[in-house]
C-alpha cells in the first residue's frame, strides 16, 4: 500500500507496524495534504534562553529517571529518541482521551555532523517549535509550506527558500521547500497525517513542545505494540545526509 493512499482514507500506513526504521520510495512519493507554519512571537535573548532551557531540562531529567526509561504500569516509556533530538512524553493518553504531549530537546547538528531524514508520521501533529540565541531550525517538506499572516498581528518573518532534497537515488530530483526559525521565537506547525517534513536545529537552544492529537488512535489504526515515536515514522532516506545538507548559509 501506498504512503499517500494510507494517509489520505484512514488506513493503515506502515508495511511493518513496529519498525523504527522504515523506508518509502521517495522517488514516487506525493505529500497527501501541506504543512502550515505560523508565527506566534518573538522574546528577548535572556528569556527566550530562560524558557528554551527548562523545557530542556525536562527531557534531561526524563533521560536520566529510571522510571521515565522503562514501561510504566500502562506499558508507556516516556523518555524516548528521534533523529532530531530527545524527546519526553509528558503527557500520556488515557481511556477517553487520545492525545498525548511530547517535548523536545533539539541536537545541534553541527555536534553529530548529522541532518534529520525527512520523514511522515502516521498521524497528525502540533508542534510548537521555541528557539534560544544562536539557534534557527530549518524546517523543510517536499511540498510548500504556507505561512500564516495575519495583518497587525503576525511580526515575525520567516526566510523561506528551496533546494534540492539530498542524497536521492541516481536520476531522481525532488524539490526541498524550506523556512527558517528564527532565533529567539515561538513558530508553530501543523502537520497533517502522511505528510513529509524534517526539523533540524542550527545552534544549541531548540526545543518542540508537541501535541499529538490522535495518538492512541494511530497506534491502534497501525497495530503498533506500544507508543514509540521512531515506530509512528515512514523515512523518506535509508541514511542520515551529512551536517552541510541542512546547514543555513545565509543570514
Amino acid at each position: 500500500m501506498s504512503a499517500q493512499r494510507g494517509a489520505s482514507d484512514g488506513v493503515r500506513m506502515k508495511t511493518d507496524a513496529d519498525s523504527v526504521d522504515e523506508v518509502i520510495d521517495v522517488a514516487n512519493f506525493s505529500d497527501a495534504a501541506y504543512n502550515v507554519v505560523t508565527p506566534v512571537l518573538r522574546l528577548e535573548p535572556a528569556v527566550a534562553l530562560a524558557v528554551v532551557s527548562a523545557f530542556a531540562a525536562v527531557v534531561t531529567r526524563g533521560k536520566a529517571s529510571a522510571a521515565a526509561t522503562s514501561p510504566d504500569e500502562d506499558g508507556v516509556t516516556r523518555s524516548q529518541v528521534f533523529e532530531e533530538g530527545d524527546v519526553y512524553m509528558v503527557d500520556k493518553p488515557f481511556d477517553g482521551y487520545v492525545a498525548d504531549r511530547y517535548i523536545m530537546d533539539f541536537y545541534d547538528v553541527a555536534d553529530g555532523d548529522l541532518c534529520s531524514r525527512m520523514h511522515l508520521h502516521t498521524g497528525l501533529r502540533f508542534v510548537r517549535i521555541m528557539t534560544g540565541p544562536d539557534t534557527r531550525v530549518r524546517v523543510s517538506s517536499l511540498s510548500p509550506i504556507r505561512v500564516t499572516d495575519v495583518p497587525g498581528v503576525t511580526d515575525v518573518e520567516l526566510d523561506a527558500f528551496t533546494d534540492d532534497l539530498p542524497d536521492t537515488p541516481p536520476g531522481v530530483h525532488r524539490t526541498r521547500y524550506n523556512v527558517v526559525v528564527p532565533p529567539c521565537a515561538f513558530v508553530d506547525m501543523q502537520v497533517p497525517r502522511g505528510v513529509s517534513h524534517q526539523f533540524n536545529a542550527i545552534g544549541p537552544h531548540a526545543v518542540i513542545d508537541s501535541v499529538h492529537p490522535e495518538e492512541s488512535i494511530e497506534v491502534f489504526r497501525e497495530s503498533m505494540s506500544g507508543y514509540r515515536m521512531m515506530a509512528q515514522t515512514q523515512f523518506l532516506a535509508d541514511t542520515l545526509p551529512d551536517a552541510q545538507s541542512c546547514a543555513l548559509d545565509r543570514e
